[in-house]
């Protein structure tokens, strides 16, 4: 794995991401030198990134609740996480993980001397995990999933099963990781589902109101809130939204600059403005609003009456929890197979899959003309949240209770 980390010393000179990567991991080992107690002792939680930070996040506030005193370190491989989270308040210290290398890895060990180390979903370090079993340092991989096209499963996948036998326990969200890892000799698992669903419990009970938003999106007119989208979403939506005035449209962009926004603006024929720019503006005018800031998103559902979430046309959809929690019908796009809670939102009649522009259509029709309808796919969205929480209680019943 340390072909990852010399790939972003190779970059980091042109790409901004991977320069921040790299002159982090190279202050880490001091930073902890002159941060942490010289005893050791810590439990260390790794994310890759901020979605993993979020999932393992009720399991950081939960230890925090239960131990004030335990010592917490946590650490990010990328600046999205890093950048985000350096000074949550929650944990005694946050950086980034060093290159998996053998020296490195040691020197980091050396320091935090950790009492047990938990990763979160997808992170497999080869040295890492290596050295933590040979100092019998309880080891944890929690909301992980496993598919059968994974390197673990291949012929030539040994190193990968390797590194499983490495960890202690494997908490994993479904049945089918627990028999895939069965398959290959690895029997140390539980199925215990998904933190990621008990923090949007957490962010829906802590939601942040907009009387602006509010104003909007009041009467009797349903609110479609498009989460993370992207152009190929906006494409379908837009044209949608020009020819039925009966609803009214948020529009959360996953990236934006301001030529993106002005060519948005320019497609939409009907009253429409940016977030920030709604001083002197009457909200209750408005049919459509652009959200041109960050942080808000998993607020801004609970004004919605069906949501749309973004990414299905290219790399993979974005947090449809985050919308479902809500009681409100979910629609993504084709890309949502590797997403459990998609997948299974779409089989219980709480989200809707869609391929096309006229399927999406056809979809929103339906919804839009269909209260009971309507009102049936919601209720199955937030029951299917509400059934699949509390993995985060398990999982810290079987760390510190047994």
């Amino acid at each position: 794995m340390a072909a990852t980390g010399w790939g972003m010393h190779l970059a980091s000179p042109w790409h901004h991401k991977a320069r921040l990567t790299v002159q982090g991991q190279a202050r880490t080992i001091s930073y902890l030198k002159e941060t942490l107690d010289p005893d050791g002792g810590y439990i260390w939680i790794h994310a890759a990134s901020l979605g993993e930070f979020e999932q393992g996040r009720p399991l950081i506030e939960k230890i925090r609740e239960e131990q004030p005193d335990a010592k917490i370190l946590l650490s990010f491989y990328s600046p999205s996480g890093y950048e985000v989270r350096k000074n949550y308040d929650k944990v005694d210290a946050v950086c980034y993980m060093p290159v998996d290398t053998p020296r490195r890895v040691k020197d980091f060990l050396d320091v935090v001397k950790p009492k047990m180390a938990i990763f979160v979903k997808y992170e497999f370090w080869g040295n890492f995990l290596e050295q933590l079993k040979q100092r019998n340092v309880p080891t944890y991989i929690i909301s992980t999933i496993f598919r059968p096209n994974q390197s673990f499963f291949k012929p030539w996948g040994g190193m990968f099963r390797k590194m499983l036998h490495c960890f202690t326990h494997l908490y994993v969200q479904d049945e089918e990781s627990r028999q895939l890892l069965h398959g290959i000799g690895v029997d140390n698992v539980t199925v215990c589902g998904d933190t990621r669903l008990d923090r949007v419990l957490q962010i829906k009970a802590q939601a942040q109101e907009f009387p602006a938003i509010a104003a909007m999106t009041a009467g009797d007119k349903p609110t479609l809130v498009m989460g993370s989208s992207w152009q190929p979403d906006e494409d379908i939506v837009i044209p949608y939204f020009n020819s039925h005035p009966e609803m009214k449209l948020i529009i959360a962009p996953h990236e934006f600059d301001e030529n993106r926004l002005e060519a948005m603006i320019a497609r939409i024929e009907r009253p429409v403005a940016r977030y920030t720019q709604l001083e002197g503006k009457d909200p209750a005018t408005l049919d459509c609003l652009i959200i041109d800031c960050f942080g808000i998103l998993s607020s801004l559902y609970r004004y919605g009456t069906i949501a749309y979430i973004g990414g299905g046309f290219g790399s993979g959809i974005h947090n449809v929890p985050e919308a479902a929690v809500y009681g409100i019908p979910v629609i993504f796009g084709p890309k949502h197979e590797k997403f459990r809670e998609a997948v299974e939102l779409n089989a219980c009649g709480g989200g809707f899959a869609i391929s096309t522009a006229q399927q999406c259509h056809d979809v929103l029709d339906k919804l839009l003309g269909d209260t009971v309808a309507r009102t049936t796919a919601g209720d199955a969205a937030s029951n299917y949240i509400t059934s699949h929480t509390g993995a985060t209680s398990r999982i810290y019943h079987d760390l510190f209770c047994k």
